[in-house]
């Protein structure tokens, strides 16, 4: 099997089926091995385990940088979202406890609270029983993608 073909099977893993299971319709392209691999996906639902990598490490004792904590959260949180274009605007995240090279992270995230266009998504994530990460992330359902929209109109003089 070649490479594309792999990439196909990952992205026909989130297509739809015959059962009508969920299927990932957003950040398609963006990298599972640093923002961790959705293992289950509901309507307003995600679990992602994120296994952390020799590219994570910030120091000599193994210390996960937790930059790809918070990204992670953010993915499993898009995803449970799940809507084409959708957005972070805000968060509020806890760190709770270092995370090592090696480590396997799970995450939860939750739909928690709809208004018009903006959800709120709770994430936790934990390594083994310990809770490592939670947080509140805040966002935004765009009409169209973000990089095409007109956020400032600025007039020529």
């Amino acid at each position: 099997m070649n490479e594309e073909n792999d990439k196909d099977l990952e992205l026909d893993d989130y297509r739809e089926d015959e059962q009508n299971s969920v299927i990932l319709n957003t950040h398609e392209n963006i990298n599972r091995d640093l923002c961790g691999e959705i293992m289950r996906i509901e309507q307003g639902y995600v679990e992602l385990r994120l296994t952390t990598s020799s590219e994570m490490v910030a120091d000599d004792q193994g210390l996960i940088h937790g930059g790809f904590i918070f990204g992670a959260a953010d993915f499993a949180a898009m995803a449970a979202v799940n809507e084409k274009n959708v957005v972070l605007v805000g968060a509020d995240t806890h760190f709770l406890s270092p995370v090592k090279f090696g480590d396997e992270i799970n995450f939860v995230a939750r739909v928690r609270h709809k208004e018009g266009r903006k959800r709120n998504v709770y994430v936790e994530a934990h390594v083994l029983d310990i809770k490592i990460f939670h947080g509140e992330f805040r966002t935004v359902i765009t009409e169209k993608h973000v990089l095409k929209l007109k956020l400032l109109d600025i007039e020529k003089s």
